[in-house]
């Protein structure tokens, strides 16, 4: 096979890998675990912006519990939710998660001209997404206020270790950022930047491997000095966003 083929057949297989059962084989639980926290980073974010919704969204919504976590929280108390997801597999965990203020479409928000949403939430999505420009500025007039959760994985370390490939091939990261690009990338897709924070993953969740357990303690100390530097250099964060 010549270099040309093989870039279409593996441009083919990660277009295809959220509904051929390849992401599901590699992700099985599509992250839940990690939902409660996500959640909160959310309202967190939501709260300290005094942020008051009626009807919210979410694009990418994977298995839905992010949404459930927050139909449960008080900050968004009488809000109604709806998850649009375009993988088969995800979709078939969101409908166990449906209630009365939660519910899922199988569809691509960007298909859909008469939506307007309160609030608009893009979490861990956007590196997925081949021209993710594009999708950006597309998915703007959707809402008035966006949330983006954006993983930070271009450091030192991962560059070092070869990270990046890891995240491509575990789970479909396309595009890899560092916080300056991030925000950088949403201005440029016509973004008002309202907040933003970092989202210590390294600190919160209990580490998965054991070199990011060795890793713990020397970024909690570095992200005390700095949370940037310690993001630049030994990654661990995550970014998230409130923009208009």
């Amino acid at each position: 096979m010549n270099i040309e083929a093989k870039a279409k057949d593996q441009k083919i297989k990660v277009s295809e890998r959220y509904n051929d059962g390849d992401y599901l084989q590699k992700n099985q639980t599509w992250h839940v675990e990690d939902s409660p926290w996500k959640a909160e980073q959310i309202n967190k974010i939501a709260s300290r912006n005094n942020l008051a919704v009626e009807n919210v969204c979410e694009v990418g919504c994977g298995a839905g519990e992010i949404l459930k976590q927050l139909s449960q929280k008080p900050r968004f108390d009488g809000a109604k939710f709806v998850g649009y997801e375009v993988s088969q597999d995800a979709f078939e965990l969101c409908k166990e998660r449906e209630s009365e203020s939660v519910s899922f479409k199988l569809s691509d928000i960007l298909l859909e001209k008469e939506v307007n949403y309160d609030l608009l939430l893009c979490i861990d999505v956007f590196e997925h997404v081949d021209n993710y420009m594009a999708f950006l500025k597309n998915i703007r007039p959707k809402a008035e206020y966006k949330i983006f959760h954006i993983p930070l994985d271009l450091s030192v370390n991962s560059l070092l270790r070869n990270r990046l490939i890891y995240s491509r091939n575990s789970v479909g990261h396309l595009h890899y950022f560092t916080p300056d690009t991030a925000l950088a990338s949403l201005q440029d897709c016509g973004y008002e930047i309202v907040d933003s924070m970092y989202t210590p993953s390294f600190a919160d969740l209990p580490p998965k491997t054991l070199k990011a357990k060795m890793a713990k303690l020397p970024r909690q100390l570095l992200y005390k000095i700095s949370p940037k530097l310690m993001t630049t250099l030994l990654g661990g964060c995550s970014l998230m966003v409130l923009a208009k």
